[in-house]
């Protein structure tokens, strides 16, 4: 039965996605992965969606620090920064001769753009408050740049790091949604909507010979079978994240591949809408968080890949507070606590599914699991434009899953507003006091804080931490184990003699 499965997906490649040469014929200069998901389009500046920088970040558009596969934080278009005494100010060095594939030079009269779009009152960038936290930007030469910001903030240079602190060209900026322009090694060469994009080397960049690559192709490719058949065909080389991880195993009995299992900065969430009823309640909050078991969800869903968590932090940062035993699996507690918020048996509650497998796979157990205490839950399946729309935009739900894969980000419970409508001015001092502090000492003690602060409020169901499964060609190097951000960083990724 599976043999006619992958076969039916493989012949279901064939006849849908674009002409690429196999591997045989494509040469050692082009990689083709797979992605479930298309971007909406290629600004991260524009739209929260992951899968943008998956295609672009540190491949077509670049940010002044650069961050790691080990979360680290280096230089990236800054070569190097100098931090005022009061930690208010940071002073850039940019790199030199530094171009857009559109021959544009960098200078810092973009980073000052850059940032001050980000910030302005129509910008759409989804880590704004990254921005509005700069008091002023100042370029006394094409150089070199100083930001100043209204308060120290620990995180500023991870966070400039990120896909939201792109730097791009007043010239450009406008286009970047279909025809990005950077100053990374890559540029767009081809976009076959609902199929593949294709990158190609950019000319203009500063350092060719470093760049192993002329090619890159990101197939989308969203049934689980069809990604299994087309690495086994040879038609990708790379699944970042297989979608059936249970299939991983066959993968580690064949020598022409590599399984590929790290961790990700990806907390997955059962959300809650804390501003509907009944999940303004604390009650009903708390007693969802007893009503779930999270190794059933991480075994049947995710074929075991995954780390129960009881806050949102990943378990791997060193200021992880282990706080799992707050809510321990208590059918009998869940309901009473719903009898005492005078939540009626088979009250009807929606389930909002976005596409990816833990989201649809984990909401059948989860549905199943909540309507052991009494609710009855509505599965809605629905895609990403909608779930973005809907659920994130309009905050249109009662309960949704999706994994929040943006690192350090325990600061979106102080945003406003914010999909699932959390409200504490106590958590807000404590971010503050996080984001803010000037030793590790004081931000692992804040951190610990905000963490412990979001539990108690049971604002949603963490579930688990997302493992990056994937499996790529044995013959491929260079790719990032782990993801402390959800990207694709080609610019390293070579095959092996």
């Amino acid at each position: 039965m599976m043999k006619n499965v992958l076969l039916g997906a493989a012949a279901l490649i064939a006849a849908t996605l674009p002409l690429v040469a196999d591997a045989q014929t494509r040469g050692r200069d082009w990689v083709v992965l797979g992605m479930r998901l298309e971007p909406p389009n290629l600004d991260s500046t524009a739209n929260a969606a992951a899968a943008i920088a998956e295609v672009t970040h540190y491949n077509i558009y670049e940010t002044l620090t650069r961050i790691n596969e080990l979360g680290a934080v280096g230089p990236g278009l800054a070569k190097s920064w100098t931090i005022s005494p009061d930690g208010k100010t940071y002073t850039f060095a940019l790199l030199e001769g530094v171009k857009y594939s559109d021959g544009t030079p960098l200078t810092s009269a973009d980073v000052k753009f850059s940032y001050a779009r980000a910030a302005a009152d129509n910008s759409t960038n989804p880590r704004k408050r990254y921005f509005t936290q700069i008091d002023k930007i100042e370029t006394p030469d094409a150089s070199t740049v100083a930001v100043t910001l209204k308060a120290p903030s620990s995180f500023f240079l991870f966070n400039m790091g990120e896909p939201s602190a792109i730097i791009v060209s007043e010239k450009s900026a406008a286009g970047n949604q279909t025809n990005p322009v950077g100053t990374g090694p890559f540029m767009l060469d081809s976009w076959q909507k609902g199929a593949a994009l294709t990158l190609k080397r950019n000319p203009q960049f500063r350092d060719p010979g470093a760049v192993p690559l002329q090619r890159v192709t990101y197939r989308i490719i969203g049934d689980s079978a069809a990604q299994v058949a087309a690495v086994l065909a040879g038609d990708i080389d790379y699944m970042p994240i297989i979608g059936a991880p249970e299939t991983l195993q066959q993968f580690l009995r064949d020598p022409r591949f590599r399984v590929l299992v790290g961790t990700t900065e990806g907390e997955t969430l059962l959300t809650l809408n804390n501003a509907k009823a009944p999940f303004n309640d604390v009650r009903v909050r708390r007693a969802l968080a007893h009503a779930i078991d999270r190794k059933a969800i991480i075994d049947g869903a995710m074929a075991g890949y995954g780390t129960p968590i009881g806050t949102h932090f990943a378990p791997h940062h060193p200021a992880y507070v282990d706080l799992l035993g707050t809510y321990p699996l208590d059918l009998n507690k869940a309901k009473a606590l719903l009898k005492e918020a005078g939540v009626k048996e088979g009250t009807e509650v929606s389930l909002k599914l976005p596409p990816p497998e833990y989201a649809r796979r984990g909401g059948e157990i989860v549905a199943s699991q909540l309507r052991k205490i009494g609710l009855n839950v509505k599965i809605e399946p629905i895609e990403w434009a909608q779930w973005l729309d809907v659920v994130f935009k309009q905050t249109n739900f009662d309960l949704t899953i999706v994994s929040h894969v943006e690192p350090l980000d325990i600061g979106i419970y102080s945003q406003k507003p914010y999909y699932f409508n959390y409200n504490s001015a106590a958590f807000d001092e404590i971010w503050t006091k996080a984001n803010t502090a000037l030793s590790v000492e004081d931000q692992t003690r804040w951190l610990q804080a905000a963490q412990r602060k979001l539990t108690e409020d049971a604002v949603v169901v963490w579930m688990f931490q997302l493992a990056k499964a994937g499996v790529a060609n044995a013959k491929l190097q260079g790719l990032w184990l782990n993801a402390p951000l959800f990207i694709n960083d080609m610019t390293r990724v070579s095959w092996s003699n």
